[in-house]
């Protein structure tokens, strides 16, 4: 019997490719071409501001998809994450640089409406960010900063993404599965065998799982 997950896979990886590559891109191309074209400090954040800001709708569902996906994917791996060693700790540490580059693409967002508020020529945007002041020069750098924050997250995020892919291999998955069964706290509990015997009729060694 085969089980596959094409749809969750296709939903996860296209989603962080466009993550990952639109934050690369924006950070180069956009960003540089902003510096490049405008005269002054306020119309290089101008320029640059009407591009992320066009963006933005793309990129968050593009995170979106990622999401949906890998909560897909989590779900219908639950068995290697708990019976095959290593794809429990490299799963957490997924979630942790996910949770993070999330984090920063979200900071990133609200510090760059400040920026694009207050180097808009809109009399109403004027009025919005004179509720909040910032300094521009300043906020610009910190922005800088988070811009090339998130691609280097993502990356990571792929990265760990290509290393369960390396877990998925049917070699490594016996592998992990009788080291976890071996493991003092399994046996000690009896569930050695038991553990391996249910990851087999959940897809493991033995059915092909692509997910």
């Amino acid at each position: 019997m085969s089980e596959r997950n094409t749809a969750l896979r296709s939903l996860h990886d296209i989603g962080l490719a466009a993550w990952f590559g639109g934050s690369l891109m924006g950070a180069i191309g956009l960003n540089g071409a902003a510096n490049r074209s405008a005269d002054d400090e306020m119309s290089t954040a101008r320029i640059a501001s009407a591009g992320w800001a066009a963006w933005t709708p793309v990129n968050a569902a593009a995170i979106g998809a990622h999401l949906v996906g890998g909560a897909g994917l989590l779900g219908a791996n639950s068995a290697r994450v708990a019976y095959q060693q290593g794809v429990g700790a490299s799963t957490v540490a997924k979630l942790v640089v996910t949770g993070a580059a999330l984090a920063a693409t979200a900071y990133t967002r609200v510090l760059g409406k400040k920026v694009e508020l207050a180097s808009s020529l809109n009399p109403s945007d004027a009025a919005k960010a004179a509720e909040h002041p910032i300094n521009l020069e300043q906020a610009q750098r910190q922005l800088a900063l988070l811009q090339w924050a998130v691609p280097v997250l993502t990356a990571g995020v792929l990265v760990l993404n290509a290393l369960h892919g390396e877990q998925q291999r049917p070699e490594q998955q016996r592998l992990g599965v009788m080291r976890r069964a071996a493991s003092p706290l399994v046996t000690a509990g009896g569930t050695g065998l038991a553990a391996v015997r249910r990851v087999r009729e959940r897809g493991m060694p033995g059915r092909h799982c692509e997910a």
